[in-house]
């Protein structure tokens, strides 16, 4: 029997040598150590065995099977090993890549252009990177002006700043380009400011109209399209008068709830109106600053927060949901 449980052992080492599967164990593990294996097979012979032969029979005989036992358990680790390491499991489905989208925010700032280049406008730009001059003083903001306390401006050395608005393209164009101007200026701006409707960079779109005869008449017109035409719906508009330093008359617009149609909400504070925009006629110091004479042209101007209309249209509560990168949130548009 002993020269049985070695052939065993010898026969066992060389199939599990070639095994090449981790499948492949269970059967080895039945044929050599199951109930009708090799190993019992032999275990069955004790009988025949003398009383002095069987302690020592018996313990080869467990040794033999836990060294089986201990092989198999070695074997399988490694082809399972193996087998995540390098292999492909080719009954698996296939994972097509995820395709990127076009951010919410840039989706907005198209069909704001969109809109406006149908109203015959075109799109101007500027640098983010400012000067004190263009971005206060040419637009009737002299330095000690309290309108600049509500800037919260981010300023460098020397009078340059990070624009607080878009409305410097506006001077740029009017210095460099002739009559009639017909133009918005979409972009990023920044303050220092950050809570659930503000963040320091944030997108505007601004408008710009400078032609003879331009009237506040013209103004309401233009936004009232653009409102219909953004929100998809028949929508109520009204002025409201306010202040701003580079217009005159100004004015506050309000449009009519997009959540209540008018009704009064939560969202509108149960007025029926929600705030969009602010706008007037240009002021006639900011066109004497760019050398055109107010006496024979006028002309008016409005600004928009791009992520306000955002907002409103799409029922954002948070304006920071934008900037987050939170995959979750921005895949909801990837149909806009």
């Amino acid at each position: 029997m002993e020269k049985q449980l070695e052939a065993l052992e010898k026969s066992f080492c060389e199939e599990l040598k070639h095994t090449g599967k981790a499948e492949d164990i269970e059967p080895m593990r039945v044929k050599y150590l199951g109930r009708k294996g090799a190993l019992t097979s032999i275990l069955r012979q004790m009988g025949s065995l003398s009383p002095e032969e069987r302690p020592r029979i018996g313990a080869l005989s467990n040794k033999l099977k836990n060294f089986m036992e201990q092989a198999l358990a070695g074997r399988l680790e490694e082809l399972q090993r193996a087998s995540q390491a390098g292999g492909i499991d080719v009954t698996l489905p296939g994972r097509a890549p995820r395709r990127g989208g076009v951010h919410i925010i840039n989706t907005v700032i198209s069909e704001l252009q969109d809109i406006f280049l149908g109203l015959g406008f075109t799109v101007a730009s500027g640098p983010e990177v400012e000067d004190d001059y263009h971005n206060f003083e040419a637009l009737n903001i002299p330095e000690h002006h309290p309108a600049r306390d509500m800037q919260d401006t981010f300023y460098f050395d020397k009078g340059i700043l990070l624009r607080t608005h878009t409305s410097p393209v506006q001077i740029r164009v009017m210095e460099k380009s002739g009559l009639p101007v017909r133009i918005i200026a979409p972009g990023k701006v920044y303050r220092c400011d950050s809570d659930v409707t503000h963040t320091p960079m944030f997108h505007q779109i601004e408008g710009l109209v400078v032609d003879e005869g331009v009237s506040l008449a013209h103004l309401r017109s233009q936004l009232h399209h653009f409102v219909e035409r953004f929100f998809e719906r028949k929508l109520g508009i009204r002025f409201r008068p306010s202040y701003f330093p580079f217009t005159e008359p100004s004015a506050e617009v309000d449009i009519e709830c997009v959540f209540c149609s008018g009704q009064g909400c939560r969202v509108c504070k149960n007025t029926g109106w929600l705030e969009i925009a602010g706008c007037g006629m240009v002021h006639p110091n900011v066109l004497g600053n760019v050398n055109i004479d107010p006496e024979r042209y006028t002309g008016y101007a409005f600004g928009m927060g791009i992520e306000r209309l955002a907002m409103l249209r799409y029922g954002v509560n948070d304006l920071r949901l934008f900037f987050e990168n939170d995959l979750r949130f921005l895949r909801q548009f990837e149909a806009s």
